[in-house]
This record gives C-alpha cells, structure tokens and sequence, in this order.
C-alpha cells in the first residue's frame, strides 16, 4: 500500500564527485536514481537496500532504488534524492524567481515496485 512522505532533493558529495566523471557514466547514474529513506520506513513497507520504488508527486512519477538511512540521518517519513533527471520529474517548474525549481518539501506517494 502506498505511503505519502515528504521528499527533499538536493546535492551529495558523491553526486558531486562522480558528475566529474560524466553524467552518462555508471556512478552518477546509480546516486541520482536511488531515493534514501528512513530504515523504519524501509522495513515497514517490506522493503531493503536495493528495492524497487515508485515514487509519486503532483509533477510525475519515476521508479528508483531505495537505500536505508538511520534515524539520526535521516527522520521518518522524510526522503532524500539527489538532483538529476528522474528527480526532476518529480518538481514541478515553478522556480519562484529563483531560476531553480523547489526541490524540497514535495510530497510523493511511496510504493514497493513488484518484480
């Protein structure tokens, strides 16, 4: 059953590290397609390191890999993906005069992927 949680997007160290390799190369493609959620999460929805995910907001809808966080990095209910193309589909355009578009606090469905 899916669950909503709220989903920041944003930039990791090793996104960044392996854009400098090129956005077409195997790392920077594995970091911007898998979603970090909270282990609770994880285990409640059936799910480990490595699932399918659908996620789903009022833009769009992608399916990614989902990775587990503790606690103390990462709360319950809160997601974190890390900008590129299937990130993108989930934000809407709106940039709010920022030339950017709000990345952070978008609510998305969360189901498991059947294989």
């Amino acid at each position: 059953m899916p669950e909503t949680m709220t989903l920041i997007g944003g930039r990791s160290s090793r996104q960044g590290t392996s854009l400098c390799a090129g956005k077409f190369e195997a790392e920077y493609i594995e970091v911007s397609s898998t979603v970090e959620m909270n282990a609770e999460d994880m285990a409640r929805l059936g799910l480990k390191d490595g699932d399918p995910v659908r996620l789903r907001s009022a833009s769009g809808e992608v399916s990614v890999r989902c990775k587990g966080r503790t606690t103390k990095d990462l709360p319950p209910g809160l997601l974190f993906i890390a900008y590129g193309p299937l990130s993108s589909r989930l934000m809407a355009s709106d940039t709010a005069g920022s030339g950017m578009p709000i990345s952070k606090h978008i609510e998305v469905t969360v189901e498991p992927v059947s294989g």
